[in-house]
């Protein structure tokens, strides 16, 4: 488990498929992503959660308030199933995605300051790396305000999402242990 002032980030549970899968089936929340996921492909998603945990020993862990233990959404790490020729493979990817309800109070900023933590002083990483397509400010902001970086020359096209769609080009911002 990963503690912050005001946030849990901890091993999934039961209990926190439904109000995943309600985050993952609305519009606001999966604007920046290809489709919007059904009940049954969110709780997979849990279930590939799981499986990097035991695999990695991280993975983007379930968050929620600590003051009222509700459920938020998800911070952390997981090994990218791609590789980049612009970073070393493995190369791990912070994330997050949290409910509309608490955006706008700095939660995922707080959060993933303590993943780069752990990720560079439990689990060893020399680099951490993050994208979102160029659109996504709100998530450009919080990589920004981590201290990652980005090199034009670093912008992608997701090989997960079809050609021609408008959230194929990626951008990618990555953070060392040494920053």
């Amino acid at each position: 488990m990963i503690e912050t002032e005001r946030l849990l980030l901890r091993p999934w549970r039961r209990e926190d498929r439904p109000p995943f899968a309600t985050m993952n089936a609305n519009p606001r929340v999966r604007r920046f992503y290809p489709s919007l996921l059904s009940r049954e492909e969110s709780d997979a998603s849990i279930e590939r959660y799981e499986e990097m945990f035991a695999r990695d020993g991280c993975c983007l862990f379930a968050t929620e308030l600590r003051e009222t233990s509700d459920f938020i959404g998800y911070i952390g790490l997981q090994r990218m199933s791609f590789a980049l020729a612009s970073v070393t493979s493995p190369t791990f990817e912070i994330g997050w995605r949290l409910t509309p309800e608490i955006w706008g109070q700095g939660l995922a900023t707080e959060g993933a300051r303590a993943v780069l933590r752990f990720a560079f002083e439990e689990q060893h990483l020399s680099e951490v790396v993050a994208i979102t397509v160029p659109a996504n400010l709100p998530s450009r902001r919080v990589m920004e305000k981590l201290g990652m970086t980005h090199n034009p020359e670093d912008m992608f096209d997701h090989p997960k999402i079809p050609a021609g769609h408008p959230l194929q080009r990626h951008i990618l911002y990555r953070i060392s242990r040494r920053d």
